[in-house]
């Protein structure tokens, strides 16, 4: 993907967080194909209220959104509109943001890069400061649901430079994580994360 001065960087492995104003849009790219990324968006004006996966999963009647569709908040409002998805579409809303406590299950003894602490450290570095992590809507993360209700870990199904792109419906702060995870193939069966990108679009 060629240079672009207004698209900005979120590390593999770290988070980052972006104010935007009623009606402008975000476009979060998946730059090399395979990364999640855990995206969270709160009222610029009051934090308590957020996307809600489980409130939104009500309104839409569906496991994730997909063009034209409202991200509903836990006050049953939207809070920004899916305009645009290049990608297959598949999109996860009911797996938890990854935290050290659940990679401590998954058998790693020392601290490692998570989701859950990517968020709080996005947050702070625009001067906000939360004590809890509401569900994500995880970007390109692929969990299958079988006929019995079994979920498991697919590999995603986006490629090089799908993006989707969210318009705010009121003052908003997006969060994003380049999801850590590098145990589970969420990020490819390589299980290596990378970085992703995302650019700031005006009012329509």
């Amino acid at each position: 993907m060629s240079e672009d001065p207004e698209r900005i960087t979120i590390p593999a492995r770290k988070g980052r967080a972006v104010r935007l104003s009623a009606g402008e849009a975000i476009e979060i790219i998946n730059t090399h194909g395979s990364q999640v990324v855990d995206t969270w968006v709160f009222n610029a004006e009051d934090p308590t209220e957020f996307l809600s996966n489980e409130h939104m999963r009500a309104t839409l009647g569906k496991l994730w959104p997909g063009e034209g569709d409202a991200l509903i908040t836990n006050r049953r409002r939207p809070i920004m509109v899916l305009e645009k998805d290049t990608s297959p579409g598949r999109h996860d809303t009911l797996i938890a943001a990854c935290d050290d406590y659940r990679y401590g299950l998954l058998g790693c003894a020392d601290y490692h890069d998570n989701c859950t602490d990517n968020l709080h450290a996005a947050l702070r570095r625009i001067g906000i400061n939360l004590s809890a992590c509401p569900s994500p809507l995880n970007l390109w993360m692929n969990i299958p649901v079988a006929a019995d209700g079994s979920t498991s870990w697919g590999e995603p199904l986006s490629r090089p430079g799908d993006h989707v792109v969210l318009r705010a419906q009121m003052d908003c702060i997006v969060a994003m994580s380049a999801c850590p995870q590098d145990i589970l193939p969420i990020n490819g069966a390589a299980c290596r994360p990378t970085e992703a990108h995302y650019r700031v679009l005006a009012a329509r």
